[in-house]
């Protein structure tokens, strides 16, 4: 899944650079491997904060509900 995204996102930015082409515009200065490989490392890092986000009471009432939740655990 996570792959299909990046290349859909990576096709998005193509099309774009070829839009800009057609009208006589600059296109974007990067080559399809930069794109990929930004877009991926962004992806990457989302997903990793996503994930370590999900996974840890960060918040306040996440915690006290973490808290809660070992008192009825026991």
């Amino acid at each position: 899944m996570h792959q299909a995204i990046i290349r859909l996102v990576v096709l998005a930015i193509l099309l774009i650079n070829q839009i800009l082409i057609t009208y006589g515009k600059n296109p974007l200065p990067f080559s399809e491997e930069e794109i990929y490989t930004g877009v991926s490392s962004i992806a990457t890092i989302l997903v990793a904060v996503y994930t370590w986000w999900k996974d840890n009471p960060v918040t306040k009432k996440a915690q006290e509900k973490k808290d809660r939740s070992k008192e009825t655990d026991l």
